[in-house]
């Protein structure tokens, strides 16, 4: 044990007072505050799967590939997520990541995996070794529930010590007791409490607001099986999916709770992407460790999220540079250069509202209305079915112009029953069409700043009427399309229908 150099050994101080000194110095060194900078991102690395084996010369590698990283990113945070020193000695491996990350200068913070206990040391006894590591502010978690390592990093304002947002470091254990149970443990009930509680209280801090949040941990939940081939997914998929084989109701409860934007796993070395699954991301990181299997360039996931907002960025950085970079909420690459722009149009003289045709007939599909003669015609405050004549067996057509508040990507939604379809610019964006129950479908475009023509169709065959819109971008969650965001030009006329 180092004495720090404060403690002057000429004054005859008790060793009982000199450890307690000791201790609040450790302390005070990894007490750091994680806090946004005015008008800048906080950024986090995330290594995964790093599978340390300090006997071995491809450590260098490793290590290489870290610090390649880290000089790259300049991050606020390090987050290694499960799977770090998997081979003996374990104490010297965990000295080794310690020593890598104490240099960088950068607050860290761990996650178990399924192998980081096997090589000797137990959960427990990982923190121990860690807690007074330089930089290092993980947290065992409390005792009463599941796991080692269930804990929230808070990150605070710019300018106040409010907290502005979250990150929850989960436990997803290892294997269950029960082999019948499938090959991989899952996170417990109590623990799934644990964060409900800590999400409730955060937002009745914040006056009834979640707070944007992500979560870290090791094993991917078995909704990460849904959502490779949803058309919000990108990067790569080389493996299967290995969850647990039952589904404890995570990810439902951090839908319920509306905080957590993302959760970002590892354990699969193969499978690197993300994917939109409700209202929030499911996300993989990069294998970063030479020593583990898997055919990926060695590398980490980088996340920026801005203060006060529920969206962040992210992306795979290899020592070969970026790669699939993506955003939450809009659910695909921000990378501008891959999208055309459609122009707004330059009008003047609108005001708020939205016209309509009102057509009826048994349609099974918009096209069967489309170009025929209406039975009215009207103005509308809002996107709504109020002016239909008929129970069932009936059509519409509505027509304004979205104001787009800055140039950028956006996605749109509509959920119907029966089928609709949503135009923007003469564009097919949301393809919702035919008979079927509600349900809900999007689609993406790149919108320069402005007004652009706004079509929605809709038709309702029987049994049920249903018609609503959304919209999303780069830095806000999905919303309702209001009557305050559509606009026709200006007339005389006043609307027929009210709502």
């Amino acid at each position: 044990m180092s004495i720090p150099s404060f403690i002057h050994f000429r004054t005859r101080w008790p060793m009982s007072l000199l450890l307690l000194l000791w201790c609040g110095f450790s302390a005070a060194q990894n007490s750091a505050v994680l806090r946004f900078r005015h008008g800048e991102p906080f950024k986090i690395v995330q290594f995964t799967d790093v599978h340390w084996d300090n006997t071995q010369p491809n450590c260098a590698e490793t290590a290489s590939v870290i610090k390649h990283v880290l000089a790259a990113e300049k991050p606020d945070l390090i987050i290694l997520t499960g799977d770090i020193v998997t081979y003996s000695p374990a104490a010297k491996g965990w000295d080794a990541i310690a020593a890598i990350m104490s240099e960088s200068g950068i607050p860290w913070a761990v996650t178990l995996g399924n192998h980081d206990d096997e090589p000797g040391l137990s959960r427990s006894e990982i923190f121990d070794l860690l807690e007074p590591k330089k930089g290092f502010i993980a947290q065992k978690g409390p005792e009463e529930i599941s796991g080692t390592g269930n804990y929230i990093l808070e990150i605070k304002a710019s300018d106040s010590d409010k907290t502005s947002a979250l990150i929850y470091c989960i436990d997803s254990h290892s294997y269950p007791e029960d082999k019948k149970l499938g090959s991989y443990d899952w996170v417990k009930f109590d623990q799934i409490e644990w964060y409900r509680k800590q999400s409730r209280k955060f937002t009745e801090v914040n006056g009834g607001n979640p707070l944007p949040a992500l979560a870290y941990f090791h094993i991917p939940t078995p909704e990460y099986k849904e959502v490779y081939d949803s058309k919000s997914s990108l990067g790569e998929k080389n493996e299967g999916v290995a969850s647990p084989l039952l589904n404890s109701g995570l990810i439902t409860s951090m839908i319920e709770m509306g905080d957590v934007m993302g959760t970002f796993t590892g354990h699969d070395h193969e499978n690197n992407y993300i994917a939109l699954y409700h209202s929030l991301a499911l996300a993989y990181g990069q294998v970063t460790g030479v020593n583990a299997y898997g055919k990926f360039e060695r590398g980490a996931r980088v996340v920026e999220i801005s203060e006060g907002a529920h969206s962040f960025n992210t992306w795979i950085r290899t020592n070969s540079g970026v790669s699939f970079p993506y955003n939450f909420p809009f659910g695909g690459t921000y990378d501008e250069s891959a999208y055309d722009f459609l122009k707004a149009e330059q009008l003047s003289d609108m005001k708020p509202g939205i016209s309509f045709s009102y057509f009826e007939g048994e349609f099974k599909s918009t096209d069967d209305f489309t170009g025929s003669e209406p039975v009215k015609n009207g103005l509308v405050r809002e996107i709504t079915l109020e002016p239909r004549q008929a129970e069932d067996h009936f059509g519409f057509e509505f027509n304004a112009w979205i104001e787009i508040p800055e140039k950028g990507l956006y996605r749109f939604s509509t959920y119907s029953d029966d089928g609709s379809r949503l135009y923007i610019g003469g564009k097919l964006v949301v393809d919702n069409d035919g008979s079927h129950s509600a349900r809900r479908k999007e689609g993406a475009v790149a919108l320069e700043k402005g007004l652009h023509q706004f079509k929605l169709l809709y038709f309702d065959d029987y049994m049920g009427q249903t018609l609503e819109a959304g919209i999303s971008g780069l830095t806000f969650r999905e919303k309702p399309v209001t009557g305050a965001m559509l606009f026709i030009p200006e007339t005389k006329s006043k609307p027929d229908h009210k709502k």
